[in-house]
């Protein structure tokens, strides 16, 4: 998507206005969970939102590689304020500021992109699971920030609910990005039955031996979605609601996956907005179910989820 149309966007109501646009027509699933977040949250949203769809466009809708990496690299040097920020970076810069946001979450999101440049062949869990981090467990953890969950605690919750949700989406799309030369899932899991990394891109696959792969993910991902509702009650109650009709909302794609034999080479799942709104009700009682819990005690997290991303941002040694 083009920013070119925030050039002529001079207050920072019209900044916030076009922000919310690209979140309605890019995300269906955070289109509906946004309307649960406080007024003061959902503008800072609509703003990290619109820079992560930025940097997700700049790599996808470049004409060449070298052009992507062109356009990362001035984009990093706008979020270091190494040469003038276009309205829709100045205005995340802005709100990260205001909300205490580290950068260097924006910076580890951009690297996982400029990795999707070219072909994509993952070997193991370890490529998969960072990957999965930069690229949206970093997202859940600049969330934090503008919801302004101040417990260090629930960063780790943060990392896993967006590890689960980007599991679900290399699930949905294992179809989609291998027509682009893209094999997320990891090379080890494939061979194991049966299925070379070159089947998937010439279509050519045994989709019973693909399913169990594609299942054996989705439950991986379980894991990732249990604990970042542990987490949720870090979350200030009003915002909590959002990120729980969220998270039930995305998880409804693999459960319908799932329904469908778990066979992705046949097309791209989707949720129906019917059921995206059965969703979002569940969502929002287990947010009930949420209320009224002062002095609880806060969760554990299970640091084995988090083995293979040693070393990173926000990741417990």
């Amino acid at each position: 998507m083009s920013a070119a149309p925030h050039s002529q966007l001079s207050t920072s109501t019209d900044l916030v206005r076009a922000h919310e646009q690209i979140l309605a027509v890019g995300s269906r699933s955070f289109r509906l969970a946004s309307h649960f977040l406080p007024v003061d949250c959902r503008g800072d949203a609509a703003h990290l939102y619109a820079l992560c769809r930025l940097i997700d466009d700049t790599a996808d809708e470049a004409i060449t590689l070298l052009a992507a990496e062109r356009g990362l690299h001035y984009l990093r040097q706008e979020l270091r304020r190494e040469r003038p920020a276009r309205p829709l970076v100045e205005a995340f810069l802005q709100m990260a500021e205001r909300r205490d946001l580290d950068l260097a979450y924006v910076f580890e999101l951009i690297e996982g992109v400029e990795s999707d440049l070219g072909e994509v062949c993952f070997e193991s869990d370890a490529d998969l699971l960072r990957y999965a981090y930069r690229v949206a467990g970093t997202v859940g953890v600049m969330m934090c920030a503008v919801l302004d969950v101040r417990d260090p605690n629930a960063i780790a919750h943060a990392i896993d609910l967006g590890v689960g949700m980007q599991l679900t989406n290399i699930c949905r799309d294992v179809l989609e990005d291998a027509r682009m030369g893209r094999v997320y899932i990891p090379s080890r899991r494939l061979e194991a039955r049966g299925i070379r990394p070159e089947h998937l891109l010439e279509e050519r696959v045994n989709t019973e031996a693909l399913a169990q792969v594609v299942t054996d993910l989705l439950d991986l991902a379980e894991h990732y979605y249990r604990s970042g509702e542990a987490g949720m009650i870090y979350i200030p109650t009003r915002s909590r609601a959002a990120i729980m009709v969220a998270s039930r909302v995305y998880h409804a794609i693999g459960e319908k996956l799932r329904a469908r034999g778990a066979n992705p080479m046949l097309g791209r799942t989707v949720v129906a907005p019917v059921a995206r709104l059965w969703f979002a009700a569940r969502g929002c009682v287990a947010w009930l179910g949420t209320l009224g819990g002062a002095g609880a005690k806060m969760p554990s997290h299970n640091n084995d989820l988090h083995r293979e991303l040693r070393g990173l941002p926000g990741v417990q040694p």
